[in-house]
């Protein structure tokens, strides 16, 4: 157990505020910080000018955004996880094989964040790099990752979700997602029907590691120009499966 001597207080308060930016809400004011992060609006002032004097966040003298130079915090931790860097070939080689984009990505709660990316073409209206979330319940990943968890751990993160929805097609029953699930769960994949994007279908597998455990999804997202969702499985399952088979051989 950490010894309170042993906790910077400070650093989890500036922390705190760099992850109250999201792609959804770039543009902060420092009433908008205080209130998400739960800090006094005295605190998060001296957090943002803190960033903005280091040079991480831009400030117009009313609204903070972050910089590019955020992305040392986070890009560098990113490209050194051993995961990253054993899946960064395979997905290359699988992108240029199937012709279209290709993506792994691992669970951090009720979002999936984006940990290696092989792009052939974009079919989504915003960039996706590593470092990039996206909501667990409506992405194929996502449910791939949440097909592995116990099903009360499962169902207690969709339920902590904000399953507002992104598109027409877009899910926003728990039982229903949790019954998606459980489909995941038998079939051993996952098909997204433009939940997340209208104009965009996945299709995602389970990546395991050698002991056997689930440790990432892969997917294939592709634009919906096939007759039927469920078209991605003769498409591109058989390629998926290649790659998840192996991989179990070389991720611990």
């Amino acid at each position: 157990m950490l010894n309170k001597t042993d906790f910077i207080g400070s650093l989890a308060k500036g922390l705190k505020v760099i992850e109250a930016f999201r792609a959804e809400r770039p543009r902060l004011a420092i009433s908008d910080v205080s209130e998400i992060t739960g800090l006094d609006r005295a605190t998060a002032r001296r957090c943002l000018l803190t960033l903005h004097e280091l040079g991480y966040a831009a400030y117009d003298g009313k609204f903070f955004t972050l910089t590019p130079r955020i992305m040392r915090l986070g890009m560098g931790a990113l490209a050194a996880l051993p995961l990253a860097q054993m899946v960064q070939p395979w997905l290359d080689q699988l992108s240029e094989q199937i012709g279209q984009s290709t993506s792994v990505s691992i669970l951090d709660e009720n979002e999936i964040v984006y940990i290696a990316r092989a792009v052939q073409r974009r079919v989504m209206s915003i960039g996706l790099m590593p470092g990039s979330r996206l909501p667990a319940h409506s992405t194929s990943m996502g449910r791939v990752l949440l097909s592995g968890l116990p099903e009360a751990e499962a169902r207690a993160l969709i339920e902590s979700s904000d399953l507002t929805p992104r598109t027409a097609f877009s899910l926003t029953d728990p039982e229903e997602i949790m019954k998606r699930i459980g489909l995941v769960r038998e079939q051993g994949y996952a098909v997204i029907d433009q939940e997340v994007e209208s104009g965009l279908r996945s299709i995602a597998v389970p990546l395991y590691g050698s002991s056997g455990r689930m440790v990432a999804a892969l997917n294939t997202g592709v634009a919906a120009v096939q007759a039927e969702a469920g078209d991605l499985v003769p498409l591109y399952l058989a390629a998926l499966l290649k790659v998840q088979d192996g991989l179990r051989r070389v991720l611990r």
